[in-house]
C-alpha cells in the first residue's frame, strides 16, 4: 500500500466552464428550456460519478440527481454568482443526499460499498486494482463528513473555501475534517500493511 495518492477527477474539476454555466443559468431563471436541457447533460454525469461513490444503489443516487437538477430549475433565479456554478449544484446536491441518507436512519447503508464475494486473485496485473478497493474500502469507514470533504477535495477538486460554501461550514472545520479524515486513513491502511499507512498525505 505504498504511496497510494488521490487524483483528482478531471469531470468533475473543470474550471473553464464557468462562464458558459453562468449564461446557461441565467437562461433558465427566464425559463429556457433548452438551457435547462444543456445543464442538465453537463452534470448528470458528474453528479452521478460522486453520488454513487457514497451509495451502492443507483437509484438512490439518480433520485437526488433528479431531486438536485429540479431545484436548480426552480431556483437559477436565485444564483447570485457569489461563487463558481459547480459550487452552487454540488451543495444542492449534498444537501439534498444528507436528507436521504438522515430520512434511510443510517449512514451506513449509503457508505459501505459493494465488496463482491469469493476469493481475490493475486497477481501483477491486478494489484493497483486490488489496493484502489481497498482504499475505497478504508474511505467507506470514515464518518460521512469527513469522507465528503475528501470527495470535495481530491475527487472533485473544490478548495477549502468552495468545501466550506458546500457544506456550510467554517474553512476551518473543513482542514479539520480533512486533517481527522486523513490520519483516521493512516490507521485503517497502517492496519492493514502494518505500515502505519505511509504514502497517504
Amino acid at each position: 500500500m505504498e504511496n497510494i495518492d488521490f487524483q483528482p477527477d478531471a469531470t468533475g474539476a473543470a474550471r473553464g466552464g464557468n462562464d458558459l454555466e453562468r449564461e446557461l443559468i441565467q437562461r433558465i431563471s427566464r425559463g429556457d428550456r433548452d438551457a435547462f436541457r444543456d445543464l442538465y447533460l453537463r452534470y448528470h454525469r458528474r453528479l452521478a460519478r460522486f453520488l454513487t461513490r457514497l451509495t451502492n444503489r443507483y437509484e438512490d443516487a439518480e433520485e437526488i440527481i433528479n431531486d438536485t437538477l429540479w431545484i436548480v430549475w426552480q431556483r437559477a433565479g436565485d444564483f447570485r454568482d457569489a461563487s463558481r456554478v459547480s459550487t452552487w449544484i454540488m451543495g444542492i446536491a449534498y444537501r439534498r443526499a444528507l436528507k436521504m441518507f438522515r430520512r434511510a436512519a443510517t449512514h451506513q447503508r449509503a457508505m459501505t460499498l459493494e465488496i463482491a464475494d469469493g476469493e481475490t486473485a493475486v497477481s501483477d496485473e491486478i494489484q493497483a486494482i486490488e489496493e484502489r478497493q481497498y482504499l475505497e474500502r478504508a474511505l467507506a469507514q470514515l464518518p460521512l463528513e469527513q469522507r465528503l470533504v475528501l470527495e470535495f477535495s481530491y475527487y472533485l477538486d473544490h478548495s477549502c473555501e468552495e468545501i466550506g460554501e458546500i457544506m456550510e461550514c467554517p474553512v476551518n472545520t473543513v482542514k479539520t475534517r480533512m486533517f481527522n479524515a486523513r490520519r483516521k486513513l493512516r490507521t485503517i491502511l497502517g492496519e492493514r500493511t502494518g505500515t502505519g499507512g505511509g504514502g497517504i498525505t
